[in-house]
């Protein structure tokens, strides 16, 4: 694709990757094909080619409106277009850019501003989020329905039920492990527990500790350690997005001088941004080194699973699974297929799941701006999902499983839960 950016902004950082990305595609719509957005709507300019198309325009001076902003927000950064492209097209770090560049062209209304703002800092705080929620479980006769779905008190099939007669057993809700101390000889990791994860779904990193406790492998968190800024990021907010990832090197730094052989991710979304720090402040000279360590040494759960062994964890209680990718992990990580082998070799039987590549809707925040769209994704992926008759859906992010568990017939866990005993 040619491109006629103005020099001005050829010679900034974001003009120069911008213009490179730009210039990889070649028009083929090969994309359109596996985009969620132009499979619902069928319009051009909702899929990832119409898309390319008028950030190309934006960036090379033209007019921008809300109706550019409208087109960008509907992207839900799934990646899946990635997997589809002969050219090799980063069209994840392009829609970033792009969508931080039009909060700048074509600012938003005070309302929606507002709401953005609320929205990163109420859910990028854990302390902040965890009472929301509390609040929200209180009083959620007075919340609208679009609202109560995202309560786990409230979800059909969702962890509530796990409390009396469940599959599952009850998890242990007790904190992660005490910090790393230099010199210790026990094989360490650090954890980051997340923003939402604990309040929505504290399970997951409980069981993630039992099950690594097991393996001889002591996981723990930095306590300074928050957001991991995804959120700003795919909001448009950049700067805040990499204030927030200094503040997490800086807190993770000192353990990993001290021997901490990886970060864990039990949320495949954090994953999938911590892995790219070294990529989004390799111009910051201050920490563009410790950043590329950081991503170098991020792993999914699955992935620093999948090299331990196993055996210990064959159930005796096989049960028939579905199980949802997150795009963040099959499109965003590249991780494809490893959580299967892991539950196929503990014992459980993997059902075919039909478009297994395709989003769920949750994506973020997406399910709050975009609910509409949102919600058909969701029908769609749970029809397929629990047309085999699974006993359980499992996932491996924490947005997957609550958007999932708010209207689905069947239990919706993350996968670590299977591996505990009673699982």
């Amino acid at each position: 694709m040619q491109t006629r950016l103005p020099d001005s902004l050829l010679a900034t950082p974001l003009g120069q990757e911008a213009d490179a990305i730009l210039r990889s595609c070649v028009h083929c719509g090969f994309c359109n094909a596996t985009c969620p957005t132009y499979q619902l709507l069928g319009d051009e300019l909702d899929g990832p080619r119409g898309r390319i198309y008028l950030m190309k325009q934006m960036l090379e001076g033209r007019p921008v409106s809300a109706l550019t902003r409208g087109h960008l927000d509907r992207c839900l950064t799934c990646r899946n277009c990635e997997t589809t492209c002969p050219s090799g097209v980063q069209y994840g770090r392009l829609i970033d850019l792009g969508r931080e560049m039009v909060e700048r062209l074509a600012p938003r209304p005070a309302p929606e501003r507002l709401m953005r703002a609320g929205l990163r800092k109420a859910l990028a705080n854990g302390t902040v989020f965890g009472t929301l929620l509390k609040v929200g479980r209180g009083m959620s006769w007075a919340l609208p329905a679009t609202l109560q779905g995202h309560l786990p008190s409230l979800q059909k099939g969702g962890r509530g039920d796990f409390a009396s007669g469940s599959p599952l057993q009850a998890a242990d809700k007790s904190p992660p492990a005490p910090l790393l101390q230099k010199g210790a000889s026990q094989r360490r990791m650090l954890l980051l527990t997340g923003c939402v994860q604990p309040a929505l779904a504290p399970e997951t990193n409980t069981a993630a500790t039992r099950v690594l406790t097991r393996l001889g492998i002591h996981l723990f968190a930095a306590p300074e350690a928050g957001c991991c800024g995804a959120l700003s990021q795919h909001l448009g907010a950049a700067e805040t997005a990499k204030a927030a990832m200094r503040r997490n090197i800086d807190a993770w730094w000192p353990h990993l001088e001290a021997g901490a052989e990886a970060i864990v991710m039990t949320a495949s979304g954090c994953g999938s941004l911590v892995k790219e720090y070294g990529h989004l402040l390799r111009d910051d000279p201050a920490y563009a080194a410790k950043a590329a360590r950081v991503s170098g040494l991020t792993r999914d759960l699955a992935e620093v699973l999948a090299r331990e062994d196993l055996s210990a964890f064959r159930t005796e209680r096989p049960r028939p699974i579905a199980f949802h990718p997150p795009c963040s992990l099959q499109h965003g990580q590249k991780v494809r297929g490893v959580i299967e082998g892991i539950l196929s070799d503990a014992g459980f039987q993997l059902l075919p799941v039909a478009e297994s590549h395709l989003c769920c809707g949750s994506a973020g925040t997406y399910s709050l701006l975009q609910p509409e769209l949102s919600n058909q994704l969701r029908e769609r992926k749970l029809a397929h999902l629990q047309a085999p008759g699974p006993a359980l859906i499992a996932t491996a992010n924490v947005g997957c499983q609550t958007h999932l568990a708010a209207a689905s017939g069947v239990p919706v866990v993350h996968w670590i839960e299977l591996l505990e005993p009673g699982g």
